[in-house]
């Protein structure tokens, strides 16, 4: 007969807070993540558009055959905004699209916390987590972001509207995979309760990608390593951003956790 007494497992605690709270504690980790990710993006992107850029006004010169030496040289100056404003305004712009994000992830999460079993950090981690799959990766799959000197201008129009119109087969896979999950019996093994819905999200991914038109306007004589170092540099951002916004908002979570025990404790 063993005289120790069984270990018990503490409580898990679900994702506490007012509406108000979570969606203050989304901004400041949105805001924290956008600026990370513009330095990500600074650091990986900037030099692989600048050399696009050089690429363009490379091609706009040999058009012109030599006729006008300086269209290359007006390209900055005609520009409403300078490069260096631009990649000032990077910061501002990930900042807002930050704290933006983070409203709208502090918004969910708030819906979610309801009708999940997960502790409020591992929530957020999950949350952004499936986030970045399905906002980011997902897209990225069909659709891959291109540098500046890649696309006609005839086509942008196109090039835009059918990006955002895979917004709606990475829900309905998101809404499938949930329903999936739910539809679970309560007895069913982890490794089922993971597998089930990733294999019916990954299905209806599919499903879209075959749907929908593809987009390839890259030159065979555009460079292969740029294209390539660009698209990783946008993959790097957006995983940054997701990233930093998850595990800050989980630590903040924490914090939140340990004054409120604190507080409990103080009260007694």
């Amino acid at each position: 007969m063993s005289l120790t007494s069984p270990a018990v497992s503490p409580p898990v605690r679900p994702l506490r807070g007012t509406y108000l709270q979570l969606l203050l504690r989304g901004l400041l980790a949105g805001l924290l993540a956008g600026l990370v990710a513009g330095a990500v993006a600074f650091l990986l992107g900037e030099p692989q558009i600048e050399a696009a850029i050089a690429l363009e006004e490379q091609a706009a010169v040999s058009h012109d055959h030599g006729a006008d030496e300086g269209h290359a040289h007006s390209h900055g100056e005609d520009a409403l905004v300078s490069r260096t404003g631009q990649q000032v305004g990077l910061f501002l712009a990930t900042g807002l699209a930050g704290m933006a994000l983070g409203a709208l992830y502090a918004s969910v999460l708030s819906a979610a916390r309801h009708r999940s079993r997960l502790s409020g950090p591992v929530l957020a981690l999950v949350a952004a987590g499936l986030g970045w799959a399905a906002v980011a990766a997902v897209p990225f799959g069909k659709y891959p972001a291109n540098p500046p000197a890649v696309g006609a201008p005839a086509t942008i129009d196109q090039r835009t509207l059918r990006p955002a119109a895979a917004v709606l087969p990475r829900l309905a896979a998101a809404a499938a995979a949930a329903a999936a999950a739910r539809a679970l019996p309560s007895g069913t093994s982890l490794a089922s309760r993971l597998t089930a819905p990733l294999a019916v999200f990954l299905a209806v991914v599919c499903v879209g990608y075959l749907a929908l038109p593809g987009i390839d306007e890259v030159g065979e004589d555009f460079p292969a390593t740029l294209l390539w170092e660009f698209r990783t540099a946008s993959l790097a951002t957006q995983a940054s951003l997701w990233l930093v916004l998850g595990v800050a908002f989980a630590w903040l979570t924490e914090r939140f956790d340990r004054r409120s025990a604190a507080g409990t404790r103080g009260d007694r």
